[in-house]
């Protein structure tokens, strides 16, 4: 129940930047086009719900499975090395994490050190860029959530987004139907 409600916040919460940036940016557009006049804030919030978004959103992509990769070579290779390279994978993962973790941290501490502001909200710098901290350490729970997994023997690697299996079983789909219409059309054509 607790996995759940955890992954319907998270489509939530990435629904709402993703509707709230598409809103925010329309109404700057017909606000500039359509009446000379603009929101000097949309911008830069954008912006920041942009990064937001990319940053959250990257570690939801790990969970789910929606980054692409190829991993063609790998999967032709045993079982055993093939595991390996995926714990091998998430350990250079984690570590890419832990740098830019300890990078952000080192720079939101001088950003509250320093107490500015963003330029065009009157809100603490520190706070909006604190996603870098939040995205980071999601990364690095789900990284470590996958490689108990392969440990463990309940995955077997990186699971991406197959996009070109995806297409080929769109263009079957679609090919059998069309094949359909066409025995429908032939049916009909023999009743008359």
């Amino acid at each position: 129940m607790i996995k759940k409600l955890i992954s319907n916040f998270e489509e939530g919460f990435l629904s709402l930047l993703i509707v709230s940036m598409t809103l925010l940016v329309f109404a700057e557009v017909v606000a500039r086009f359509g009446f000379n006049a603009g929101i000097h804030w949309a911008q830069e919030v954008t912006l920041l719900m942009s990064a937001w978004f990319v940053l959250f959103g990257a570690s939801y992509g790990v969970k789910v499975g929606a980054h692409i990769g190829v991993d063609v070579f790998v999967k032709m290779l045993p079982n055993r090395i093939h595991r390996f390279l995926t714990l091998l994978a998430i350990v250079l993962c984690l570590i890419y994490c832990f740098l830019f973790l300890y990078g952000s941290w080192v720079y939101i501490g001088k950003l509250i050190k320093i107490g500015i502001e963003l330029e065009d909200v009157p809100l603490p710098r520190w706070m909006p860029t604190s996603i870098l901290v939040i995205g980071f350490v999601l990364l690095i729970v789900r990284f470590l959530q996958l490689g108990w997994k392969v440990i463990i023997g309940q995955a077997d690697g990186f699971h991406f987004a197959d996009e070109a299996e995806e297409s080929m079983e769109i263009a079957k789909g679609l090919k059998e139907s069309s094949l359909g219409d066409t025995d429908s059309n032939k049916d009909k054509g023999d009743k008359s």
